[in-house]
């Protein structure tokens, strides 16, 4: 008997690759579904946050529909959560852009800053440099993933527990797992076959 697929959904609040994001979970073996429907993402084996554009733009449309306190209760539960470029970025408690600093769901510590980097915003392929025993890279360690953004939590150092690092101007994290937590800065749905495996990575860990 085949097991059923894990139910994964993704948040629409306004922000994100949501049909190409949906597309590549469908393909990474989720059951997925796109909805700013709560109580549908409560029940869901797997909780997505997508995000592109600015930090406090994403955290006004995600706190509209009341994600920010499902986030937080989903963490609380031990309940696996994913998030994407900027969705990942309003996992912290802040982020400051234009001289100002907006609060994030505040599950990580940390601000997101704007990178030191003479070329902005950091846009194409770059390596990682994966955290040791990472589950989402397993495979996967040593490809280029697709980034396209201008802020980032710069990187602890290399003893930061669960931290892959990449580097543009200075280290940051590119992706980061904490118990239930896991979220990239690159968009694995726009990184081919590496992108694909990761998502697959993180599916298959929804599974009992």
């Amino acid at each position: 008997m085949t097991a059923a697929a894990p139910s994964v959904v993704i948040v629409d609040y306004g922000s994100g690759n949501l049909r190409s994001a949906e597309r590549a979970l469908a393909y990474a073996g989720a059951a997925v579904e796109v909805t700013a429907d709560l109580s549908r993402a409560k029940e869901s084996d797997g909780l997505v946050v997508p995000g592109v554009g600015a930090f406090a733009t994403c955290m006004a449309g995600i706190a509209a529909i009341g994600a920010d306190d499902l986030v937080r209760r989903r963490v609380a539960d031990g309940a696996p959560v994913l998030g994407i470029c900027v969705g990942m970025q309003v996992l912290y408690q802040s982020g400051a852009e234009h001289g100002t600093t907006t609060a994030g769901i505040g599950v990580l510590p940390g601000t997101i800053e704007r990178l030191p980097a003479a070329v902005l915003p950091h846009m194409g392929w770059n390596t990682v440099v994966a955290a040791p025993g990472s589950r989402l890279l397993a495979g996967v360690e040593g490809e280029r993933f697709y980034f396209v953004h201008s802020y980032a939590k710069r990187a602890a150092g290399p003893e930061a527990v669960g931290e892959t690092v990449a580097v543009h101007g200075a280290p940051f994290v590119a992706a980061i797992e904490a118990g239930p937590i896991a979220a990239t800065q690159f968009h694995p749905e726009k990184s081919g076959a590496a992108g694909l495996h990761l998502l697959r990575n993180w599916v298959s860990s929804l599974r009992p």
